[in-house]
């Protein structure tokens, strides 16, 4: 009892240590709430573009024998100088439900073609998504040599793999992607703990 009275009485006289106590857990409570409009954020796989092996456009092309005679002979170029770019670019989307605004300060990723691992790598951008619902895109441009993601197989074999990445609305079908975003909590980053599994709709994997 002496205790408590003497704690009071020592707050009351000292008001300044006891607003110092208020503003921590304040601040406190702030960024566990900060911390927790990102864990709430969600996101997907909104559309995979301009899909090119060798620089050649191939989103609408099927296999090798869809190619013309000036492409065909780019690619085999390509496969007899050991380099065959792959390109495109995935746009990833976060929705935040929340009634306050969320930050990413940036996300490592990995990216798989057929549960193929062909990049990892780390986006460094800033995005801020308004609250109630509000969207934004992050793209992540993606360049690899396919004769360094598949060894010993044949020209028809590797430009196969790099083809049919996306449906006809630009929706990824063989790729997928996980990420880690880092969020800024008080001007303090902090990492999610673990990676999240992106599917083509928001509210899990698809």
């Amino acid at each position: 009892m002496f205790s408590y009275f003497n704690y009071n009485f020592s707050a009351m006289r000292y008001p300044h240590i006891l607003f110092i106590l208020l503003l921590f857990v304040s601040v406190s409570c702030k960024t566990l709430m900060s911390y927790t409009n990102i864990l709430k954020c969600d996101f997907r796989m909104e559309s995979l573009k301009n899909p090119k092996v060798a620089g050649i456009d191939v989103t609408r092309i099927k296999g090798f024998s869809d190619l013309s005679f000036i492409q065909a002979g780019k690619i085999t170029s390509s496969y007899l100088s050991g380099n065959i770019p792959l390109d495109f670019t995935l746009n990833l989307e976060v929705k935040n439900p929340n009634t306050t605004i969320a930050r990413i300060a940036q996300f490592d990723w990995i990216l798989k073609i057929d549960d193929v691992q062909i990049s990892t790598g780390t986006n460094g951008n800033e995005y801020a998504i308004a609250a109630n619902d509000g969207t934004v895109i992050m793209p992540l441009k993606i360049s690899v040599n396919l004769l360094d993601i598949i060894n010993n197989e044949t020209k028809d074999a590797l430009l196969n793999f790099g083809l049919n990445l996306a449906d006809a609305s630009g929706r990824p079908t063989r790729v997928s992607v996980q990420i880690k975003p880092t969020v800024y909590v008080s001007s303090v980053p902090i990492t999610y703990p673990g990676y999240l599994t992106l599917g083509t709709e928001f509210g899990g994997d698809n």
